[in-house]
């Protein structure tokens, strides 16, 4: 069953008020209990260190503005609506404001990550000086899960706004303004908090405190590591243009080093694996199921009552129905052509693309049926109202997690790493198995082993870059990735010459059919399509009732295509610092990225 954290704080330092795991976290007033007390304890340190958590969960935070933004548009995902002329949409499209109506405010995401930081740095402090970590286990882990989670806030803000205040210590008078600091600073106090902290936390599963992907754990804190080590030793965006940091301790050997032995130390723990079928990797996550020990690593654990995960990204319904009381989702999918980048065989594909949303089905709400979307609006179908257990009824949020890190990602660091310390064949074993959990047993020689061993130098680097593709599609992974490979606007023009072949049936895309037939199953629920597969381009309106206009020129409109960027992305890859933060900082901050 899933453990949920309901926490409601009104300051910074928080007492658990009952042990159940849904009990709420309430905050006395400061003078009332002292760190010495509260860190010395362990139920009221654990309820400091659950309230780092806390901010992600408020309105204008993760829940209502990070996660459903920042992501997207990618070479394999956009906004469905990034057309559109409005300022939520230029947070997508590299063309966002100081001045973003979505995001200027101060109560988003980037002052939520500071108090989150701020919840952390006394946390941290109070545990180094009270918690005797040398002695209590415990105590030690929450040291442990506090500097993990203030990891996880700068890891955020560096991938968001480049370089950022760095907060180490409780803010003091002396302190509250602060200038932006070297994302590369940032990166070498993270990967020796990140280092120290693998020390404090146990394996999944080889403590009572860490049986869910809700609670840190050693397998996350080294991915994590990893994650941070191959963006510090990577490309990104400077006062000077893209480029590797000039910092000699952050080497590009040094940091993929460091990616490859933390990958490689979760691989040998045995603590974590890939789940034996992707689509059931999915479905276990549509139902909340949250125990440790297999794919997943680590997620935000949104309440019952919070989260807004399928409410933004779920394949759509149109209206309440039998799976959802939430008319919702679909506001990003698959760019149009992807479906057709995976091989016909790859299981992934139809978990990934989705080519249909559940119809108006109003006023009943005890049916549901599919209808086709058509060619410039996919759904992402890793998340589906339709896979939960229980029927969502809240009007504007889900509970549903988000997946911050999984299994599959670490052997994806860990062939790029491999690849670039070690060489093309090093890397083979690791894209091996993404490969074997994507086909068939019985496609195995041809999809994987053959397929594996007609690759040689540079094609194994482009064949990580296409499976990183194919496996994280709609996980809000790849813009990270493309901007440390400096892939980033070639990436993104490759994919809109895509769209362009697409819809006029040329290039790789010669043999997509022009019209999709469909018709309703038996179960009166779920569509058959014929002309959705390459090839399929029989006139087959005698036995499907319906048909659609597929690729073809009207299907895909220049504006949409052209709207995947609007800003020069290589030169907008930071979102700048919101202007309300600007005018409040005492002359500190600027929009100016460093050297």
């Amino acid at each position: 069953m899933k453990k949920i954290f309901n926490i409601a704080l009104a300051g910074v330092l928080v007492l658990l008020s009952a042990s159940s795991c849904e009990d709420y976290l309430e905050a006395p007033a400061k003078s009332t209990l002292d760190e010495s007390k509260i860190f010395s304890v362990y139920a009221l340190a654990k309820g400091a260190v659950d309230g780092i958590k806390e901010p992600m969960g408020q309105t204008n935070s993760y829940r209502g503005r990070f996660l459903p933004w920042y992501g997207m548009n990618t070479d394999i995902e956009w906004n469905n609506n990034s057309n559109n002329a409005d300022d939520n949409y230029d947070l997508v499209k590299y063309n966002a404001k100081p001045n973003n109506d979505q995001m200027n405010t101060t109560n988003n995401a980037y002052a939520m990550m500071y108090t989150g930081i701020e919840r952390a740095n006394l946390c941290i402090r109070g545990l180094r000086n009270f918690g005797d970590i040398e002695n209590n286990e415990d105590m030690a882990y929450l040291l442990g899960e506090a500097l993990t989670l203030r990891a996880v806030y700068y890891a955020d803000l560096i991938k968001s706004w480049g370089d950022v205040p760095a907060r180490f210590e409780p803010t003091t008078p002396e302190t509250i303004y602060l200038p932006r600091s070297s994302r590369d600073d940032i990166y070498k106090q993270l990967l020796a908090d990140l280092d120290e902290a693998a020390n404090y936390v146990p394996w999944p599963n080889e403590s009572a405190l860490t049986t869910t992907v809700e609670q840190v754990n050693k397998a996350f804190v080294k991915g994590l590591r990893a994650r941070l080590a191959l963006a510090a030793g990577g490309f990104s965006q400077y006062a000077d243009g893209v480029r590797l940091s000039d910092d000699p301790d952050l080497a590009r050997a040094d940091m993929y080093a460091i990616a490859l032995q933390e990958c490689k130390d979760v691989i040998a723990s045995g603590s974590a694996r890939l789940e034996s079928s992707f689509e059931d990797l999915w479905r276990k996550f549509n139902r909340d199921e949250v125990a440790a020990g297999g794919e997943s690593l680590w997620e935000i654990p949104f309440a019952s009552g919070r989260g807004r995960w399928l409410f933004t990204f779920a394949v759509r319904h149109l209206s309440n129905d039998k799976y959802t009381g939430q008319a919702r989702g679909g506001q990003g999918g698959p760019l149009p052509f992807v479906f057709y980048d995976y091989d016909a065989a790859d299981l992934r594909r139809d978990v990934t693309c989705v080519p249909y949303r559940w119809k108006d089905v109003s006023p009943a709400e005890d049916i549901a049926e599919q209808e086709p979307t058509g060619l410039d609006e996919w759904m992402f179908g890793k998340y589906r109202y339709e896979w939960k257990d229980v029927r969502v009824t809240a009007s504007n949020d889900d509970g549903t997690n988000f997946m911050y890190m999984r299994y599959a990602e670490i052997l994806l660091m860990a062939a790029e790493a491999a690849y670039e310390l070690e060489g093309a064949e090093a890397a083979k074993p690791y894209l091996r198995q993404i490969r074997q959990r994507a086909f068939d047993n019985a496609d195995w020689p041809t999809k994987v082993d053959a397929y594996l061993n007609g690759l040689s130098g540079e094609a194994v680097f482009d064949a990580i870059v296409e499976e990183h593709k194919l496996e994280l599609c709609g996980e809000m992974q790849r813009k990270q990735a493309l901007i440390r490979w400096n892939l980033l606007k070639t990436k993104l023009d490759e994919a809109k010459q895509k769209m362009y072949d697409l819809r006029s049936q040329s290039g790789a895309y010669s043999n997509v059919p022009s019209t999709l037939y469909y018709r309703l199953a038996d179960d009166n629920e779920t569509l058959e399509f014929y002309g959705l597969e390459r090839g399929e381009t029989e006139n087959k309106s005698g036995e499907y009732s319906d048909n659609i206009d597929w690729a073809l020129p009207d299907e895909l409109d220049d504006e949409k295509i052209e709207t995947l960027y609007v800003g020069d992305p290589n030169q907008n890859q930071f979102w700048p610092i919101w202007q309300v933060f600007i005018d409040g900082s005492n002359g500190q901050l600027t929009n100016e990225l460093l050297n």
